[in-house]
C-alpha cells in the first residue's frame, strides 16, 4: 500500500470517529413534563396520624401540584419514587418505585404508585396503611 493510500485511509478513519463522537453528543433529546398530581391516604388501619411524604421524579422532590420538566435521551428513563413515613419515635416507612423508558411515552399518561406502611411496633404491630400517588407523564 503506498504512503498516499495509508494516508488517505488514516484521514478517513478519523473523519469517521471524530464523525460518531460529535454525533453523538448531540444526540436528540425529549422534553417530558411530570406532574405530581395528587398524594392520597387510601386506607390507615391504627399505623398513625402524623406523616410525611414525598415524590420523586429522577432523584428530585416534587411537591403535590408541582411540575418537574426533564429533558431525556430516548434511552433514558424517567425514574418514579414515592415515600411515606408515619413519623414516631420509630418511624415506619415505605416506597414505590418506577422507571419508564423515554422512548415509550408518545401521550399523556397517568401512572399510579402504592406505598404500603406496616405498623413495627406497639399493640397495632402488623397493620398497615396505603398511599396512592398519581404522577402525570406528557410529552
Amino acid at each position: 500500500m503506498s504512503k498516499s493510500m495509508r494516508l488517505m485511509l488514516a484521514f478517513l478513519l478519523i473523519t469517521v470517529f471524530l464523525g460518531q463522537s460529535v454525533s453523538a453528543a448531540t444526540a436528540k433529546t425529549t422534553k417530558i413534563k411530570v406532574t405530581l398530581v395528587s398524594v392520597e391516604l387510601v386506607e390507615n388501619n391504627h399505623v398513625g396520624n402524623e406523616w410525611y411524604t414525598a415524590g420523586y421524579v429522577n432523584g428530585k422532590e416534587i411537591k403535590e401540584g408541582s411540575t418537574v420538566t426533564l429533558n431525556l435521551k430516548s434511552s433514558e428513563s424517567v425514574k418514579l419514587k414515592a415515600y411515606a413515613e408515619e413519623q414516631d419515635k420509630i418511624p415506619d416507612v415505605g416506597t414505590a418505585s418506577l422507571s419508564i423508558k423515554a422512548s415509550t411515552i408518545s401521550k399523556t399518561m397517568n401512572k399510579s404508585l402504592t406505598v404500603k406502611v406496616k405498623e413495627n411496633r406497639g399493640r397495632y404491630s402488623g397493620n398497615t396503611a396505603e398511599w396512592k400517588f398519581t404522577f402525570k407523564i406528557q410529552k
